[in-house]
C-alpha cells in the first residue's frame, strides 16, 4: 500500500474592495495561493496560483488565473534509470533545484444572469520540458424548484503534444482528451446537500510514456499502450453543516473504462472556522483499483505482446491520501466549510 501525506498548504487570499462569492454576484476580487506538497516518494511540488477577475456588466465577467508547478523528484530526473528521463522533463535540474516547471495560464468568461442561469467558459494553455497542453472548456448550470435544485452540464476538450527530450520518433506526438460532466444537486434540508455526477471521458493519441520501458532478462522494450481509451464514472457527494462553525463534506467514486480498470473511491473533508478569518480543513482519501485487462507480471511479458506498462496505474493497488489545511481570509468567514 502506497501512503502519500500532504504535509502542509498555506493558502492567502487578498479580495479587492466589494468582492464576493462569484456563484451569487460577480465582483471583482483578487486571490492568490501557495501549495506545497510531499509524499514518500520523494517527490515535492511548490505551486503558487494567482487569480484575477474583473466584471464587464451586470451580469459578465472575464478572469485569468495563473499557475506554476515546480517540481523536485529523482524518478523525474531518471525516469527509474540512469539517463532516461520519464514523461514531464528532462535528466538535468532546473534552476532553483526543480526536475521541472510547468507554466499553466486559464482564460476564461463568466456569464450569470443574476437569477437561475450561470455559464462559464474559457481556454487553458499550459508548457512543460516535453509537453504542451492546450484545452477548451465550459460548463452551464440552471437553478430550479425555488434554486433547491441546481442541474449542471459541463465539457472540455484537450489539444495536447508530446515533444520528447530524447531521439525517438512516437507513432504520433498529439495526445488528445474529451471529458462530459452532467450533475444534479439538491438541497435537502437547511443544512444538508447531495449531489449526483456522471463523467464520460475519452482519451486517444500517444497515451503512454515515451521515456519508460519494461526491462527483462533477454530483452528491453518502450512502454506501450493502446492508442484510445474510454471511461465512465459516476459520483455522490454529500455537504453537511454539523453546527454554525463545522462542516462535514463526504464522497464516493465508482470509475469503469474499456481497458478494464475498476477503481473505488472515498473521500473524507472536515473543516472549522477558528475565527472569523482562519479556517482548518483535514482530508482523508482512499483509493482502490483493479489490473487493466492487457497488463502483466513483468515477468510474463514476451516480445510478442501488444502492450506494456511499466508503472502502477495500470495494475492492482491501493492508496491512502491525508491533508491538512490551513485557510487565511482577508474577509470574514463565509461559513464553516467553505473553502475555496
Amino acid at each position: 500500500m502506497q501512503v502519500i501525506v500532504l504535509l502542509f498548504i498555506l493558502l492567502f487570499e487578498a479580495v479587492l474592495p466589494f468582492s464576493g462569492a462569484i456563484a451569487a454576484t460577480l465582483k471583482d476580487s483578487l486571490s492568490t495561493s501557495l501549495n506545497v506538497y510531499t509524499d514518500n516518494a520523494d517527490i515535492t511540488v511548490v505551486n503558487p496560483n494567482v487569480s484575477v477577475f474583473k466584471t464587464l456588466s451586470t451580469h459578465f465577467m472575464i478572469g485569468v488565473k495563473g499557475a506554476i508547478d515546480a517540481v523536485s523528484a529523482a524518478s523525474i530526473r531518471t525516469g527509474g534509470k540512469p539517463f532516461v528521463t520519464d514523461a514531464v522533463t528532462g535528466a538535468s535540474k532546473k534552476a532553483g533545484g526543480f526536475d521541472d516547471i510547468r507554466y499553466s495560464p486559464t482564460l476564461m468568461g463568466i456569464y450569470d444572469d443574476g437569477d437561475n442561469d450561470a455559464l462559464t467558459f474559457g481556454g487553458y494553455y499550459s508548457t512543460e520540458n516535453d509537453y504542451v497542453g492546450k484545452a477548451l472548456f465550459f460548463n452551464y448550470v440552471r437553478q430550479l424548484n425555488r434554486q433547491n435544485t441546481a442541474i449542471g452540464v459541463g465539457a472540455s476538450q484537450s489539444f495536447d503534444r508530446w515533444d520528447p527530450m530524447i531521439d525517438r520518433a512516437l507513432p504520433t506526438d498529439e495526445r488528445k482528451e474529451r471529458r462530459i460532466d452532467l450533475s444534479v444537486s439538491q438541497l435537502i434540508t437547511p443544512t444538508l446537500t447531495f449531489q449526483l455526477i456522471y463523467t464520460a471521458l475519452f482519451s486517444e493519441g500517444f497515451l503512454a510514456s515515451p521515456y519508460h520501458f519494461l526491462e527483462q532478462e533477454s530483452f528491453a522494450v518502450f512502454e506501450r499502450l493502446p492508442d484510445a481509451r474510454s471511461g465512465n464514472a459516476f459520483a455522490l457527494k454529500m455537504v453537511k453543516l454539523l453546527n454554525e462553525l463545522t462542516s462535514m463534506n463526504l464522497a464516493y467514486r465508482y470509475y469503469t473504462d474499456d481497458w478494464g480498470i475498476r477503481s473505488h473511491t472515498t473521500n473524507v473533508e472536515l473543516y472549522r472556522d477558528l475565527t472569523e478569518r482562519f479556517t482548518l480543513g483535514t482530508r482523508y482519501r482512499y483509493y482502490i483499483q483493479n489490473n487493466a485487462e492487457f497488463v502483466k507480471p513483468p515477468g510474463a511479458t514476451t516480445p510478442a505482446r501488444s502492450f506494456y506498462r511499466r508503472r502502477l496505474p495500470l495494475y492492482r493497488f491501493q492508496r491512502q491520501h491525508r491533508r491538512a489545511r490551513l485557510h487565511l481570509s482577508t474577509r470574514p468567514s463565509r461559513g464553516a466549510g467553505q473553502v475555496d
